[in-house]
């Protein structure tokens, strides 16, 4: 029986991705990941950061060129993990779906935990590994750039490992919906 996919896209909205590293180019390879996960099939699912901006406010709107279809599931987070306190797990499971293709933002905080919360659910997890991002930070008075944390969370994430279960940070263009090994 093939692995259903399911592409999830994090909280490409206007609020979160204005200061973000290389927004644009991961807008526009996330918009082409979705128009081809929509021509295969492929359901597509939008998380969406409720807490920081309020329902319906600019900042609150997915970022161009993103458009959400109305039959198209919209899970509405508070926690960094988009499965914290939300129905992403039943909306997955009443599509079947066992592997997840993962964009959005921010690469070290909302990516790296619901990611990693869907390998701890039990789900095959690849990361678009261009089509994620964040801002510069600071950590203990060192400066770290958004590029490196990107590529950071590339490695850490290509490098997972869980029982019976496939990870992978792959490049938007390499992205094969078709069931994973």
């Amino acid at each position: 029986m093939p692995t259903v996919s399911a592409i999830l896209v994090i909280d490409l909205q206007r609020g979160v991705v204005r200061d973000c590293f290389d927004a644009d180019g991961v807008l526009a390879r996330t918009a082409r990941l979705v128009d081809r996960a929509r021509a295969s099939g492929v359901p597509v699912v939008w998380v969406q950061d409720h807490g920081d901006f309020a329902e319906g406010s600019p900042d609150w709107e997915l970022a161009a060129p993103l458009e959400r279809r109305p039959e198209e599931p919209l899970v509405q987070k508070e926690y960094r993990d988009a499965f914290a306190d939300t129905d992403l797990l039943e909306v997955l499971e009443r599509s079947g779906v066992q592997h997840l293709v993962v964009a959005g933002a921010q690469s070290d905080h909302c990516i790296r935990t619901t990611t990693q919360a869907a390998a701890v659910h039990g789900f095959d997890v690849t990361l678009v590994s261009d089509a994620h991002t964040t801002t510069d930070a600071e950590h203990g008075g060192v400066h770290i750039s958004a590029e490196q944390i990107v590529a950071h969370t590339n490695m850490y994430f290509g490098g997972l490992r869980y029982p019976g279960r496939h990870f992978a940070a792959e490049r938007h263009d390499r992205i094969d919906f078709a069931p994973v090994p």
